[in-house]
């Protein structure tokens, strides 16, 4: 029994620096009316709204893809949106393999994605960076990419389990 883990944050280095430079000007705002100003701010509301900007970009941070695949089928989960695991179930699965994709002109970017306005026939994009990815195209027609940055142990993995789904498409 061969058991793949993996799990992904949103820790890239490019988007440290936008999140840090997006939070800069609104923080600059403050910190000026609070000083050139201070009657129009309490010490109060002036470290209430800088703890609320800072908390409002680092949340991006607490953002966490994991996924797993083991005898039961492929489990994934994006928190916060996902408080427990998904499971899909090899018997539900009509093929999966991992490729290559375009984060941005697929699926409109990293994240849940897939849903209006992006391209429908794609199906649903679960993903933290990179652009690797196992995807599973169900027996009921949808399609869902997960997001991997361990592309040979996923692939390695999924060899163990293809006569699940070849098994599951003869019943």
């Amino acid at each position: 029994m061969r058991i793949f883990k993996e799990e992904q944050r949103f820790t890239q280095s490019w988007r440290i620096i936008i999140i840090i430079l997006s939070m800069m000007v609104p923080l600059g705002i403050i910190v000026g009316i609070y000083t050139t100003e201070p009657q129009r701010l309490s010490s109060l509301e002036f470290v209430l709204i800088a703890g609320l900007i800072i908390l409002a970009s680092g949340i991006i941070f607490l953002f966490k893809l994991s996924s797993r695949i083991d005898e039961l089928g492929i489990h994934y989960r994006f928190f916060p949106f996902h408080q427990n695991f998904k499971l899909i179930r090899w018997n539900e699965i009509n093929s999966v393999y991992v490729r290559t994709y375009n984060a941005i002109s697929e699926y409109g970017g990293w994240g849940l994605k897939g849903k209006i306005p992006w391209k429908k026939s794609k199906g649903a994009a679960i993903n933290v960076s990179g652009n690797v990815g196992i995807q599973l195209e169900l027996k009921n027609g949808k399609k869902i990419l997960i997001g991997t940055k361990k592309q040979k142990e996923a692939k390695a993995t999924l060899e163990t389990y293809k006569e699940k789904i070849i098994k599951s498409k003869h019943v």
